[in-house]
C-alpha cells in the first residue's frame, strides 16, 4: 500500500520539482513553436512549406497539449487581419477592450471557432487529411485528455499541475497577450493601419509573435524581427530547418540594394520601391523627426508644448492615416518651418505613389522621377540624400 501511494505522489519517474519544471519549460516552448512556426507563419500566411513529416509532427503535437484544430485557428486568424480593429475582428481590444481580449482571449477564440460560415470562409488550404477528418478536427478534447493520463502516471500528482500549465499557456500568452497587449501597448517600428505593437522582451516564450506591429506590416514574411534587437526565435527554428531541407521560405520582397553610379530612378528601382513601402517610408519619417527636432527649438517662441508634443506625434504617423482634424492640427504648426513643410509635402507626395494602382509602370517611374528631382531642387539637405539614395537603387 505503501508503495503503491508513494507511485501515486511521485508516478513512474519520481523526478524532482525542477526537473519537472524544467520538462514543463522545454513542453511549454516546444507548443510557441508549433503555433507559431506551423499554424501561423506555415498555415496562415503560406510563408513557408514545411516537409509533411514535419508539418504533422506539430498537428500532433497540437492535438496533445491545446486541442486546436488547424482549419479553426487558421480562420479566426485570417479573419483577424482581414477585419483588424473593426467590430468582425474576433478578438480586439480596440473594439472589445484591453481586459476583456487580455483574460478572455481563449474564451474569443472559441465563439469565432463556433461560427461554421467564419471557419468556411477563412479557414480553406488546411490539412484535409484521413488523420485530420477522424481524429484530430473530431476528438479534440481526447488529446489533452491523452496528455494528461501520461503525465500523471509518469509524474504523479505533480502531473496534473504541470498539466494545468502547460493548458494555460497558449490561451494566456498567445489569445491573450499577443492579441491583447499586441494591439494596446508597445513600440511600433512601421505605422501600419492596425493598432498592432512590437512586445519586449517575450521572445523566448512566444517565440516571436511579439513582434506583431512588424507582422502586420510584412504579414507573408517568415521572419517578423527588422532591427538588431528584436529576438524572433521562431525564425532561427525556420532556418534550422530550411538547413536540414524540411523547410523552405517563401521568397520575400526583393531587399533595397544601391547601384554605384545611377542617378535617375529606373524601372527595377520602381520594383523595389513598389516592393519596399513600409521600409522607405519609415526611413522617411524618421527624417522627417530629424528634421522636427532642430527646429523645435524656434518653433517654440512660437507654438505651445502641448501642441508641439501632439505635432510629434502626429509627424510620426503616416500622413493617409491622418484624420482631417489632425491635418488641420499639424498644418497650423508646420506652417511656421518652411524645412518641416518641405519634408512633410514630400513624404505625402511619395505616399501617393503607392495609391496609383491603375496606373501603368511608366507613368508610376515618371512619377518616381518627379519625386526624386523635386527633392534635389528642396534645397533640404536630409530629403536630398534620401532621394539620392532612392534613386541608386537596383
Amino acid at each position: 500500500m505503501e508503495r503503491y501511494l508513494q507511485w501515486v505522489a511521485e508516478g513512474l519517474l519520481a523526478l524532482s520539482w525542477w526537473k519537472l519544471l524544467l520538462i514543463g519549460l522545454v513542453t511549454t516552448h516546444a507548443t510557441i513553436i508549433a503555433v507559431t512556426v506551423y499554424l501561423h507563419r506555415c498555415q496562415t500566411h503560406r510563408s513557408l512549406t514545411l516537409r509533411p513529416v514535419v508539418a504533422h509532427c506539430f498537428r500532433f503535437w497540437l492535438w496533445l497539449t491545446t486541442g486546436m484544430v488547424t482549419r479553426e485557428w487558421v480562420a479566426v486568424h485570417r479573419c483577424h487581419h482581414a477585419h483588424c480593429e473593426t467590430t468582425k475582428d474576433p478578438h480586439s481590444p480596440v473594439v472589445m477592450g484591453i481586459h476583456q481580449v487580455l483574460w478572455r482571449g481563449a474564451e474569443l477564440y472559441r465563439g469565432a471557432t463556433g461560427d461554421p460560415a467564419l471557419v468556411d470562409r477563412y479557414g480553406g488550404g488546411g490539412p484535409a487529411d484521413w488523420l485530420e477528418r477522424r481524429i484530430y478536427g473530431r476528438y479534440t478534447w481526447q488529446g489533452v485528455g491523452l496528455l494528461l493520463v501520461i503525465e500523471l502516471v509518469l509524474f504523479g500528482a505533480l502531473g496534473l499541475t504541470l498539466w494545468a500549465c502547460q493548458m494555460m499557456w497558449i490561451p494566456f500568452l498567445a489569445a491573450g497577450v499577443v492579441n491583447g497587449l499586441g494591439h494596446y501597448a508597445g513600440y511600433r517600428n512601421y505605422d501600419c493601419k492596425e493598432a498592432a505593437t512590437n512586445i519586449v522582451p517575450f521572445g523566448l516564450l512566444i517565440g516571436g509573435e511579439e513582434l506583431h506591429n512588424n507582422h502586420h506590416t510584412f504579414p507573408t514574411s517568415a521572419k517578423f524581427s527588422v532591427r538588431w534587437f528584436e529576438l524572433d526565435i521562431g525564425w532561427a527554428y525556420i532556418r534550422l530547418l530550411r538547413w536540414l531541407g524540411l523547410a523552405s521560405i517563401r521568397r520575400p520582397p526583393d531587399r533595397l540594394k544601391r547601384c554605384a553610379g545611377q542617378f535617375v530612378p529606373t524601372p527595377v528601382t520602381l520594383r523595389l520601391v513598389l516592393g519596399n513601402r513600409p521600409v522607405l517610408m519609415r526611413e522617411l519619417t524618421i527624417l522627417t523627426l530629424d528634421v522636427f527636432r532642430s527646429e523645435r527649438r524656434e518653433l517654440t517662441e512660437l507654438i505651445p508644448g502641448a501642441a508641439l508634443d501632439q505635432t510629434k506625434r502626429l509627424l510620426r504617423r503616416a500622413p493617409c492615416r491622418l484624420t482631417g482634424v489632425q491635418r488641420m492640427e499639424l498644418g497650423q504648426v508646420i506652417i511656421h518651418s518652411a524645412r518641416l513643410n518641405t519634408i512633410h509635402v514630400a513624404r505625402q507626395t511619395l505616399e501617393k505613389l503607392w495609391e496609383r494602382s491603375p496606373a501603368t509602370q511608366e507613368d508610376l517611374l515618371i512619377v518616381l522621377q518627379a519625386w526624386c528631382m523635386d527633392a534635389e531642387r528642396s534645397g533640404l539637405r536630409p530629403l536630398q540624400q534620401f532621394a539620392r539614395q532612392l534613386a541608386s537603387y537596383g
